[in-house]
């Protein structure tokens, strides 16, 4: 078990940092259950110019890594209680980038490839030829160091990448916002030219991202019902004031007149690619549950969800909106009505939905009259 660590351990820990950053001695770190070998190896690698460390156990060696850092770790690989093996996943925890190197007595293939595996950067046969283990720990140091460097590579890369990405995200959320708010302009000033569309965008908007919610759809599709829910009718642009002001019924050539904003739309938020499923959610408004609908005729579930939603919001709000043909009626009446259109006009689950936000947000309109 791993003794507490004293003030004067922690010194010294920061004496043994110090000195793997700043001078050039090398720390080693010998594990060996056998005193003999112990001391010989040190004695040689301490003539080599080597700073050694000795541990009798692997639960030693841990209580020395735990405050001490060094540059390679001889360890053998068949020691009482805790082994060789063992030791190497759990050394490489307290210091990844320590090397490590396994001597054994036993010509055992598997042994030595399970090492490998575990982290080890070579093994040893006992007994060694000294200016063998010269070598080796030549070669550990060498792939130690490699390895060091390749890490801090990676990290710089890593570091440039989440940064350039960071970067990348606030210019793009910089040109959505610019590009929203130039199509939100055009809206703007379209409706401004005709007082019975004033609003609608921003309430088909809101209602939609309500009945997403409540549908328990997830976050990003609730914003991006939002956003489609403003930007739905912005083909209308391109609708003659004379058609879309028309007090009585429309002529078929006329509706057909009507029917390209969507198409128009599609035209003007094309570029505008990071909009993504919002796109397709202003292609479907006018899609109907029965195939009934335009501009492609679609039916069910081959319909997007936000198409089904904004499809229901929009007939909401132009029943309870004057308009130049008809005036308004009460929410109630809407629901009532649209309750006819269910399996027509809309799906009804998303009608459910209507009729839900609906209704409790004429509870909250009687909750703010009876405190007022």
């Amino acid at each position: 078990m791993s003794s507490p660590t004293r003030p004067s351990q922690m010194l010294r820990m920061t004496r043994t940092m110090r000195s793997l950053a700043d001078t050039g001695v090398k720390r080693v770190l010998v594990i060996d259950d056998e005193e003999a070998i112990r001391v010989a190896l040190a004695k040689f690698l301490r003539s080599r110019g080597y700073e050694v460390q000795t541990a009798e156990s692997s639960e030693v060696a841990l209580d020395i890594l735990a405050i001490e850092r060094f540059h390679v770790l001889l360890c053998d690989v068949r020691m009482p209680g805790i082994s060789g093996l063992d030791l190497v996943p759990r050394a490489l925890a307290l210091d990844p980038d320590v090397a490590i190197l396994m001597l054994t007595a036993v010509n055992d293939a598997p042994t030595a490839t399970e090492a490998l595996l575990l982290g080890a950067v070579d093994y040893l046969m006992k007994p060694i030829e000294l200016a063998d283990l010269e070598q080796v720990i030549q070669r550990a140091l060498h792939k130690r160091e490699l390895g060091i460097e390749q890490r801090k590579v990676d990290t710089m890369i890593r570091e440039e990448v989440a940064q350039r990405t960071r970067e990348l995200e606030k210019e793009r959320a910089a040109l959505r916002q610019l590009s929203v708010a130039v199509i939100d302009s055009l809206i703007a000033v379209q409706e401004a030219k005709d007082a019975y569309m004033r609003g609608h965008g921003h309430r088909v908007a809101d209602m939609g991202a309500s009945m997403a919610e409540y549908l328990g759809l997830n976050a990003e599709v609730v914003e991006a019902v939002r956003v489609a829910g403003r930007l739905h009718d912005v083909g209308k642009i391109g609708i003659r004031e004379g058609v879309l002001h028309k007090p009585g019924a429309l002529t078929p050539e006329e509706f057909e007149h009507v029917k390209e904003h969507v198409r128009i739309g599609l035209e003007v938020l094309r570029p505008l690619e990071f909009l993504g499923v919002a796109l397709e959610f202003v292609a479907d408004h006018h899609e109907h549950w029965d195939g009934g609908g335009y501009p492609r005729g679609i039916k069910g579930e081959d319909i997007a969800i936000g198409g089904r939603i904004l499809c229901a919001a929009d007939a909401f709000d132009s029943l309870t909106t004057r308009r130049p043909y008809r005036e308004p009626i009460a929410a109630a009446d809407a629901i009532e009505y649209l309750a006819a259109h269910v399996n027509s006009l809309m799906d009804p689950r998303v009608y459910e939905a209507l009729r839900a936000v609906v209704v409790r947000r004429k509870s909250l309109v009687f909750i703010d009259d009876m405190i007022v």
